[in-house]
């Protein structure tokens, strides 16, 4: 690949191992990248406040967030969609009356729900446990979201998405159903377990953001190349130049995927911008 390229890294299980830690590989393969003239775009599920300055460390030029509902280039905000006051009072009552423990991603911060400091602990440390290792048992909530806010009000106008704790798959099924007017998901680490559901911005995602920047930057979808490890980055594997898929990721991604690279804790990101001549 001789021509400069826009890349899009997905954060977790791609540029961010489960227990949150950036391989040095993967660190370094984006500085190089940027040296030979590519761009490099987080392209995230995150919202903003989750970008922590490890992350913008590696070197990017800039970041879609909320899995689409944010664009950013070199610190100018491009688009931001976020649920509407009604949308956010409604989820809140909802997980309310369900009992269901949640936190609001808002640029701004996040922001807890009532009890979700001690009901969160064990679904992170699930979501860190890496297969065969027992090594995150001591996580807590505060070391998987250190700035996260609580006793804050929970009616908020500038909401991005909100995640919430998955009692069972059902839960994600009847918010499906409940919130028509909203995008229902699930997310959970290493081999796509639902450990949590989400509520966002309806009718987005990955490459909906990805054409909003490229727009913006006057470039073409055949210039990128996009790298994912879960179902909802397949919207940007399938949108771009390139689509490669972590040896991490899930069956679904890696099945649609044009290259195939290793683990995000085996040097994948690295051993993927050397195969495609990036660096």
């Amino acid at each position: 690949m001789e021509s400069r390229k826009i890349i899009f890294l997905d954060v977790d299980g791609t540029l961010v191992d489960y227990e949150g830690r950036i391989p040095q590989s993967a660190a370094e393969a984006v500085r190089l990248a940027r040296k030979r003239g590519h761009r490099v775009y987080i392209c995230t599920g995150r919202s903003r406040a989750e970008v922590y300055p490890k992350i913008w460390d590696v070197g990017l030029d800039g970041m879609i967030g909320g899995n689409g509902n944010y664009v950013e280039d070199n610190g100018q905000v491009i688009m931001h969609l976020c649920l509407s006051p009604d949308q956010c009072r409604r989820i809140v009552d909802w997980l309310h009356e369900r009992k269901r423990e949640f936190y609001l991603e808002c640029n701004a911060g996040l922001f807890g729900s009532e009890h979700f400091e001690t009901a969160g602990e064990p679904v992170v440390q699930m979501y860190s446990r890496r297969k065969g290792e027992e090594d995150s048992g001591v996580r807590t909530v505060r070391e998987a979201f250190p700035d996260m806010i609580f006793g804050a009000d929970l009616y908020r106008n500038d909401v991005n998405k909100v995640s919430f704790i998955l009692d069972s798959y059902e839960d994600y099924l009847d918010a499906e159903k409940e919130f028509p007017d909203l995008k229902a998901g699930t997310w959970g680490g290493v081999g796509e377990t639902a450990l949590f559901g989400d509520l966002a911005v309806k009718d987005i995602d990955k490459a909906y953001a990805m054409d909003i920047l490229l727009e913006h930057l006057h470039a073409s979808v055949e210039d990128t190349v996009a790298f994912g490890d879960a179902k909802v980055d397949i919207p940007m594997l399938e949108h771009s130049g390139v689509g490669v898929a972590m040896g991490n990721g899930g069956e679904e991604i890696r099945a649609m995927a044009d290259h195939v690279t290793d683990d995000v804790e085996s040097d994948g990101l690295w051993k993927a911008f050397v195969y495609l001549g990036l660096i």
